[in-house]
């Protein structure tokens, strides 16, 4: 019995010897680590992976505002190249835009007077023809006839005479157009016509326009077909009994001929 308890002492002892020099090496390696942790010059492997953890966790935090940066200014560089391709563009547009504006200038004057101090004045083709047919002055009834060969009666004059042209019936004010393409040539007045225009049509043909007021033309003015060249006065006193009228007169190489043969 005896020499069991000593057996079993034996053992504890042992177990307790082997846990104090377990003991006694832990703490040894610990105190061989913290020197080693303070000796100067040499570097601490965990102070460097926390560093290492810090800065990029602080590397991250940047990316965001780097990124953001990044794109902004790559943005700003498109903005600015695409603002350069468009320049080009733009003076174009403004050139195409400025010589649209200078072709619409030119082609305004078609029917500006000629030799009036307007450089760019376009004359028009007059071409009239024995087969050309033009526009009525004024739309209304005609109150005295053409007639070169016999005597017709004039009821202000109150005696025959011929007549080298037709009197339209018109209202006072009407306007009064030109019955084709034509230039001026006269603006003029008398007794018996009132103001007057002469419009020579081309090819010889001359028309002459009376009884009017307020003309809208002057001399050496082109016209376009159906432009208004003044409008209806007042009736002379060799037309009172008549009325208000427009007088219209045609001729060719200096021969009168019938209007009606011409109007459409």
């Amino acid at each position: 019995m005896k020499e069991k308890f000593n057996q079993m002492f034996k053992d504890k002892l042992f177990l307790v010897m082997l846990v104090l020099g377990l003991l006694t090496i832990v703490a040894a390696a610990g105190v061989v680590t913290i020197q080693r942790g303070n000796t100067p010059g040499e570097e601490n492997p965990f102070k460097e992976q926390n560093q290492g953890a810090i800065i990029a966790q602080e590397n991250e935090a940047k990316e965001p505002t780097q990124v953001a940066g990044s794109a902004d200014a790559k943005r700003e560089q498109e903005h600015y190249i695409s603002n350069r391709a468009e320049e080009p563009s733009q003076v174009a547009k403004a050139s195409d835009s400025t010589q649209k504006s200078d072709g619409a200038k030119k082609a305004e004057p078609q029917a500006a007077q000629v030799d009036s101090g307007v450089e760019n004045a376009v004359p028009l083709v007059l071409n009239f023809t024995d087969a050309s047919r033009m526009a009525w002055p004024v739309m209304g009834n005609v109150l005295l006839d053409y007639s070169m060969d016999t005597t017709i009666y004039f009821p202000t004059l109150e005696q025959y005479q011929v007549n080298p042209g037709v009197v339209i019936q018109a209202e006072v004010s009407q306007p009064v157009v030109a019955p084709a393409n034509a230039k001026v040539v006269a603006v003029s007045a008398d007794e018996e016509l009132g103001n007057f225009l002469v419009l020579d049509l081309g090819n010889d043909y001359l028309a002459t326009c009376g009884q009017l007021k307020e003309i809208q033309v002057v001399e050496n003015e082109y016209l376009e077909a159906g432009q208004v060249m003044g409008y209806v006065a007042e009736p002379t006193k060799y037309y009172s009994v008549e009325g208000s009228n427009v007088y219209f007169q045609l001729e060719h190489q200096g021969n009168k001929v019938d209007p009606l043969d011409y109007f459409e």
